[in-house]
């Protein structure tokens, strides 16, 4: 069994940062939303401000994963239904270009075959 390819691992390892990055992000805007929320409530003791923050950053977290997870499957959805679609449009263009080199083959054919 032979290892993935370099290059394999190097877009792999980039995906994973990059997933990593786009993540911290979510989570430093929800935090930053939690906080704002938590400013419109100036009566709020700091313990309950603390509180509410963490409820509604676990909330927007929860929201994110579940719409990161509906994106992930339409994703892969819709690469199955590209793919699909791509290899019917290859196998029409090898069958033209097979139709056409027929063709074109008879054409030579008879042509040479009335210029005798």
């Amino acid at each position: 069994m032979s290892s993935p390819e370099p290059d394999t691992d190097s877009a792999r390892g980039l995906a994973r940062l990059e997933g990593y990055l786009l993540w911290s992000a979510e989570v430093e805007q929800a935090r930053r939303r939690a906080r704002r929320f938590t400013d419109e409530l100036p009566w709020l003791t700091t313990a309950q401000r603390e509180d509410v923050e963490r409820v509604y950053m676990a909330d927007r977290a929860a929201a994110s994963r579940l719409m990161l997870a509906r994106i992930a499957s339409r994703a892969g959805e819709l690469r199955e239904e590209y793919s699909a679609r791509y290899r019917r449009l290859r196998a029409r263009c090898v069958a033209a270009a097979v139709v056409c080199a027929g063709t074109a083959g008879g054409a030579c054919t008879v042509v040479t075959y009335l210029a005798r």
